[in-house]
């Protein structure tokens, strides 16, 4: 890759502290981790309705909708899913700044990706665990995409012929297996609160 010279880093007009103030929220990266249909985007949408419907600026960058665009140009190799995470890291970062909450569901399979992401988003990073196992994601398989990895269709699935590194300290491991997705959901805004990410709001 290119590196880019002969740029200096400009600070905005607008600090990061005085859009925090003026939202009333601390922003924060909410970074969903699990495996294909373990219920990452479903979760991350339940959660983003809860903030939306209560006043709280937010936005989530789903895997599949950032490769239509931004990350079109990459594949599925452990390289390209390397860059897939620091691009996507990059852009949240940035939203941060603007003041939102930022959900991201991608399955993100590996520790070292994710820690790199904790290091450049900081102390705001805050690592979801979708803790689906792979068995129920075979059962789910939303897009088929399980009974063409097992058919040797899809090359480098995570789970079949790519590795999925579990979380080792994430900040919530949830489940989604048996459970309500609005009762999930909750579980992450109780995070949320707790740790004066947003105040404190009523359950509907």
């Amino acid at each position: 890759m290119t590196k880019a010279t002969n740029i200096v880093w400009h600070n905005a007009a607008v600090s990061t502290d005085e859009r925090r103030q003026r939202l009333g929220n601390i922003p924060c990266v909410l970074w969903y981790t699990g495996l294909s249909g373990s219920g990452k985007s479903t979760l991350a949408n339940a959660v983003d309705r809860i903030l939306h419907e209560r006043g709280y600026p937010n936005y989530l960058l789903d895997g599949d909708n950032v490769r239509h665009g931004l990350n079109k140009d990459l594949s599925f190799t452990d390289a390209d899913r390397v860059e897939n995470i620091r691009r996507i890291t990059e852009v949240s970062k940035l939203f941060n700044d603007a003041g939102l909450i930022v959900s991201t569901a991608f399955i993100s399979p590996f520790i070292s990706d994710r820690q790199t992401a904790r290091e450049i988003v900081g102390k705001d990073f805050i690592e979801i665990f979708v803790d689906t196992p792979l068995e129920e994601c075979e059962k789910r398989d939303p897009k088929g995409l399980y009974k063409k990895a097992r058919a040797g269709e899809i090359p480098n699935f995570t789970g079949i012929d790519s590795p999925y590194e579990c979380p080792e300290n994430p900040e919530i491991r949830v489940e989604t297996h048996g459970k309500d997705i609005e009762t999930v959901a909750w579980e992450v805004i109780d995070y949320l609160i707790a740790n004066d990410y947003i105040k404190m709001v009523k359950k509907a």
